[in-house]
C-alpha cells in the first residue's frame, strides 16, 4: 500500500543515519525553538529590568528626593512670606540647603544615566529638560518668597514639583504596576504637602485663609484621599506593609480628623479650627512616614536583582525548565538515534554480508558436494526480541536457513540427476562401443554396395549418439572417454567436429590456420565445434550454408561458425551468452542443454565462446582458443581451399593429410574432405568387363565407390584404435576413438 504522504526524493535517497537524524532532529529543534523564544523573551525582560534598575537608581530616587525637598522648601517659603521672623527665615534657609543638595544629586543622576530614555518613552527627554530647567531656576521663587506678601512666590515651586512628577510618570509607563502605584501615592503626598503649606502659612500669619486658599485646601484633601484609597489596594508585599504602617500611625489617623475639622469650619474659621501645633505635628509626622515608605519602595526597586527568581517569575521558571527539557531531549535523541542507527546499520551489514558473502559461499560449498552444518552457517538466536529490528534480523536468519535447505535439497536432486546422467551415459557408451564394433565386423563382411551405404549411415548416426552420450558426461562433470596425448592439426579436429553433425554436407571450411592443437584439448574442441555447428545448421534454412572459418590472432586463434538463419532477438542473444558464461548451470533446465555443454567445455579448456549477430542476418559463434593450447604449425602442405565437407569420416575423426592407402586406394586430395575411391573393374581383363557401367548406388555413387569408401574407413578405424592403445596420435584416415 503506497504511503499517503510520500517522502521527498532527496530524503528517500539518503542513508539510514541521515533519515534517523532527520527524524529525531525535528522534535528537538521544535523544543529548542520554543525554549529559544522563552529565553529571548526572558532575556528581554531581564534587559528591561536592568534598564529600570539603572533608571530607578539614577533618576527615580534623585527625583523623589528632589520632590520632597521642593515640597518642604515650598512650605517654608510660604511661612516665611507670611511672617518674616528669625524662625521662619532659618527654616527657609535650611529648606533651600536641602533643595540644593537634591538638585546636585539629580544632576549627577542625569549625567550617569546610560539608558536611552527615548526608548522608554519618547517624551521623557523633553520632560527631563523641563525638570532640569525648573531645578536650575529655583532662585526666582526664592527671591519672590523673601518679598512681603508675594502671592505668586509658590508658583515656581508648584511647577518644579509638577515637572518632577511628570518625569516619574514617563518612567512609570515603562516600569511595572508598582511604579505607577508609587506615583499615585507620591501625588497624594504632594496634595498633603500643599495642605500643610497653606494651613501652615495661615497659622504663621495669624489671620484667615482666603476663599481661594480654602478651595485649594479642600481640593488637595479630596485628591489626597482619593489617590490614597485607589493606590493602596494595588500594593503588594513589603511596599503595601510600609505604606499601611505609615498611614496607620496615630498622627496619620489624627490628621484625617483634623482635616475634617478644617473642612467643617469653613474659610473664615479654618485657622482657628485646629491649633497650629497639632496640625504641624500630625501633618509633618504623616509626611515623614510617607516619605520613608516611598523611599524604601524605590530603593527596593532600584536594588532588585533582575536574575532572581522573584524578578523572573514564571518566565524564568519556564526558561530553566525549557533548558532542562532541551538537554534531556538532546541526550535522549542522541542515545536513541545512535542505538537505532547502530541496530539498523548492523542489520544492513548482516544482510549484505549474508547476501554477498556467506550465503553464496555456503551455496558454492553445497554445489561442490560438501556437507554444511546449518546451525553453524546460520545459527538461530534463541533470545526473544521485543523490538522490530531484532525480529527482522531473526527473520533474515530464518530466510537464510530456508534458502540453504532449499539449495541443499536442490543440490541433492542435481547430484542424483548427475548420477543418472553418468549412469545412462556410461551404459550408452558401452552399448555404442559394442554397436560400433559390430558395424566394423559387418562392414568387413558385407560386399553389397547398397548395404555398405546403409551401414555408413548407421555408423554416422551411432557417432552422433556417442557425442550425445558424451554430452551427458560433460554436463555431470565427468570426463568423456576420448583423449589424445600428442598434438593434432587444428583443421583435422574441426573436420572431426563437423563430421559429428547431422547436416555436415552444408558446412563449408574457409581459411583454417595451419596450427597444431594440444592433445588434451582435442576431444573438447571436437565436441565444441560439433555442438556449435549442429546448432547453426538446425536453426538455419536447409538451402543455406554454414561457414566455419578461422584465423590466427595475437593471443591464439579464433574460429567463427556462421549461419544464415533468422537470427535471434537481443533478449534471446543475451540469454544465450549468459548461459554460455554462467558460473553454475542448472541440470533441471531442459531448455538449450547444448549451450550448457558449450559452457562446460569452454570452462574446462579456458576457451572464450560468444554469440553475436551475423552480417547475413543469422548468428555467428566466435570461439577463441588461447595460445597455450596451440603449437607451431604442422609441416607445410598445400593451402586449404574453401571446400564442402560432404564426406566426413565416421565417429568424428577428420581425415589426415594425404597418404597412400595400404589397400592401393587413391590418395586423399590435400585439404579436401573427399574420401578415397577405387575404379570399378580396373584390375580384371577386358573380356570380363561389362559393356555398360553399372548404375550408381544411393547418393549418386556407384556400388564400387561405396565399397571403396567403407573399406578405407574400416582400415582407418583399425589404425586409430591401434594408435590409441599404444598411446600415440591417430594415424592417417583415422576414424577417431570411440
Amino acid at each position: 500500500m503506497p504511503a499517503r504522504f510520500p517522502l521527498p526524493e532527496r530524503l528517500r535517497s539518503k542513508s539510514i543515519r541521515a533519515k534517523v537524524v532527520t527524524l529525531l532532529t525535528v522534535p528537538v529543534v521544535s523544543v529548542m525553538a520554543l525554549w529559544g523564544h522563552a529565553a529571548v523573551t526572558t532575556a528581554s525582560q531581564i534587559s528591561d529590568k536592568e534598564q529600570l534598575k539603572e533608571v530607578n537608581s539614577a533618576l527615580v530616587t534623585p527625583i523623589s528626593r528632589f520632590t520632597v525637598a521642593v515640597q518642604g522648601e515650598r512650605a517654608a517659603a510660604m511661612k516665611y512670606r507670611a511672617a518674616h521672623d528669625a524662625t521662619t527665615r532659618q527654616d527657609f534657609t535650611e529648606a533651600t540647603d536641602r533643595t540644593d543638595k537634591a538638585v546636585d544629586s539629580l544632576n549627577a543622576g542625569l549625567r550617569s544615566i546610560s539608558t536611552d530614555l527615548a526608548d522608554l518613552d519618547a517624551s521623557l527627554p523633553g520632560r527631563i529638560q523641563k525638570l532640569k530647567f525648573s531645578a536650575d531656576s529655583l532662585s526666582g521663587p526664592r527671591q519672590k518668597a523673601k518679598a512681603w506678601g508675594g502671592a505668586e512666590a509658590i508658583g515656581g515651586y508648584d511647577t518644579a514639583v509638577r515637572r518632577a512628577l511628570s518625569v516619574r510618570a514617563g518612567l512609570a509607563a515603562a516600569d511595572s504596576d508598582t511604579a505607577r502605584t508609587l506615583l499615585q501615592l507620591a501625588r497624594a503626598r504632594d496634595a498633603l504637602s500643599r495642605q500643610d503649606a497653606l494651613l501652615g502659612a495661615a497659622h504663621a500669619a495669624g489671620g484667615e485663609m482666603t476663599p481661594g486658599q480654602y478651595r485649594d485646601f479642600v481640593g488637595d484633601v479630596a485628591v489626597q484621599r482619593s489617590l490614597t484609597e485607589a493606590a493602596l489596594p494595588d500594593l503588594t508585599g513589603r511596599d503595601a506593609t510600609g505604606f499601611r504602617a505609615a498611614l496607620g500611625t496615630t498622627g496619620a489617623q489624627d490628621l484625617s480628623h483634623v482635616q475634617d475639622m478644617v473642612l467643617a469650619a469653613g474659610a473664615w474659621r479654618a485657622v482657628d479650627a485646629v491649633p497650629a501645633g497639632r496640625w504641624q505635628s500630625d501633618a509633618q509626622g504623616t509626611l515623614t512616614a510617607l516619605d520613608k515608605a516611598e523611599s524604601r519602595a524605590i530603593d527596593a526597586a532600584a536594588g532588585a536583582e533582575p536574575y532572581s527568581l522573584s524578578s523572573l517569575g514564571s518566565s524564568g521558571i519556564a526558561v530553566i525548565l525549557g533548558l532542562l527539557g532541551v538537554i534531556v531531549s538532546l541526550l535522549l535523541s542522541v542515545r536513541i538515534g545512535r542505538g537505532l542507527v547502530a541496530d539498523l546499520t548492523g542489520l544492513r551489514d548482516t544482510a549484505l554480508d549474508m547476501a554477498a558473502t556467506r550465503l553464496p559461499a555456503s551455496m558454492r560449498r553445497i554445489h561442490n558436494g560438501e556437507n554444511i552444518d546449518l546451525d553453524k552457517e546460520a545459527p538461530l538466536d534463541e533470545t526473544p526480541h521485543s523490538d522490530e529490528v531484532g525480529q527482522v534480523g531473526a527473520a533474515l536468519t530464518t530466510v537464510q536457513r530456508a534458502a540453504l535447505r532449499a539449495v541443499a535439497d536442490r543440490a541433492a536432486v542435481l547430484t542424483g540427476v548427475s548420477g543418472v546422467y553418468v549412469s545412462l551415459a556410461r551404459r550408452s557408451q558401452v552399448l555404442l562401443h559394442r554397436q560400433l564394433d559390430l558395424l566394423d565386423a559387418m562392414e568387413r563382411r558385407t560386399e553389397d554396395p547398397t548395404d555398405l551405404e546403409d551401414l555408413f549411415r548407421v555408423d554416422h548416426l551411432t557417432t552422433r549418439m556417442r557425442r550425445h552420450a558424451e554430452s551427458l558426461l560433460i554436463l555431470s562433470g565427468s570426463a568423456p572417454g576420448r583423449a589424445w596425448r600428442n598434438p593434432v592439426p587444428l583443421i583435422d579436429a574441426i573436420r572431426a567436429g563437423i563430421a559429428e553433425t547431422a547436416d555436415f554436407d552444408r558446412v563449408q571450411l574457409q581459411d583454417i590456420p595451419e596450427l597444431l592443437l594440444a592433445g588434451s584439448a582435442v576431444a573438447d574442441v571436437v565436441h565444441l565445434v560439433a555442438e556449435l555447428t549442429e546448432n547453426a545448421s538446425s536453426f538455419s534454412p536447409p538451402h543455406t550454408p554454414v561457414v566455419v572459418r578461422g584465423e590466427p590472432v595475437g593471443a591464439g586463434a579464433c574460429l567463427e561458425i556462421e549461419d544464415r538463419g533468422l537470427g535471434m532477438s537481443d533478449e534471446a542473444l543475451a540469454d544465450a551468452n549468459a548461459r554460455i558464461h554462467a558460473a553454475d548451470i542448472d541440470l533441471l533446465d531442459s531448455r538449450k542443454l547444448g549451450l550448457f555443454v558449450v559452457n562446460r567445455l569452454a570452462e574446462r579448456q579456458r576457451l572464450d565462446v560468444t554469440l553475436r549477430r551475423s552480417v547475413y542476418g543469422g548468428v555467428t559463434a566466435v570461439v577463441f582458443i588461447p595460445q597455450r593450447l596451440l603449437e607451431a604449425p604442422f609441416p607445410q602442405r598445400a593451402a586449404t581451399p574453401t571446400v564442402k565437407a560432404d564426406r566426413p569420416t565416421p565417429r568424428g575423426s577428420a581425415p589426415a593429410p594425404a597418404a597412400q592407402s595400404p589397400q592401393g586406394l587413391e590418395s586423399l586430395a590435400p585439404g579436401t574432405g573427399e574420401l578415397p575411391r577405387r575404379v570399378r573393374q580396373a584390375s580384371i581383363s577386358p573380356e570380363l568387363r561389362e559393356s555398360t557401367p553399372a548404375p550408381d548406388g544411393p547418393g549418386g555413387r556407384s556400388p564400387e565407390a561405396a565399397r571403396a569408401t567403407m573399406t578405407s574407413l574400416s582400415s582407418g578405424r583399425r589404425r586409430a584404435r591401434a594408435a590409441r592403445e599404444e598411446g600415440g596420435p591417430a594415424a592417417p584416415n583415422d576414424g577417431g576413438p570411440r
